[in-house]
């Protein structure tokens, strides 16, 4: 760093003036490089933390999208279960883990999709087929879909009418 000298000793008021703006034009210097090193430290935080937030959403984006066949699995053995036996004890305990598993999963954040009856939504629904309905909607879910954030981690795998209901079909039969 160069050193500026002020003493007044056997210096002209020229070359003290002189001094004087070279003093103040470094001061000026260093405060614009001074407020250059706040803004890039802010800039550092801001970057850090948008950084930590995605890691956080694609972590638990991650954790879900793992989980979540072990719940369709429980889904789908909660539903075929027999109506002789919806009655007994262990059917109501498979409930409540049900349950549990998908209160586990909304905690972290995630939605599920509601697709049924809706209109179909590539952003949203997987079409895996066409089935009796109301044409461009969602008529069964195969496979629910779910958000984190406005983000779908898995878009629901649907059947979309294909614009040919019961009353049509009778209808047609009819004439």
């Amino acid at each position: 760093m160069e050193e500026i000298n002020l003493e007044a000793t056997d210096n002209t008021e020229e070359e003290m003036s002189l001094a004087l703006e070279q003093a103040l034009l470094k001061c000026k210097e260093l405060e614009d490089s001074h407020a250059r090193a706040i803004a890039d430290y802010r800039n550092l935080e801001r970057r850090t933390e948008e950084g930590r937030l995605e890691l956080r959403r694609l972590t638990t984006a991650s954790v879900i999208i793992n989980i979540l066949p072990i719940y369709d699995d429980l889904t789908r053995a909660f539903e075929a279960i027999d109506l002789s036996i919806q009655n007994h004890d262990w059917v109501s305990g498979i409930s409540l883990i049900h349950e549990k598993f998908r209160g586990v999963i909304t905690a972290t954040g995630a939605t599920e999709i509601e697709a049924l009856n809706q209109p179909f939504n590539p952003k949203f629904h997987e079409a895996i087929g066409y089935a009796e309905g109301n044409e461009n909607e969602v008529v069964q879910v195969m496979q629910s879909g779910w958000i984190i954030d406005d983000n779908v981690i898995r878009p629901s795998m649907v059947m979309v009418g294909n614009g040919i209901n019961q009353e049509t079909t009778s209808k047609l039969a009819s004439e």
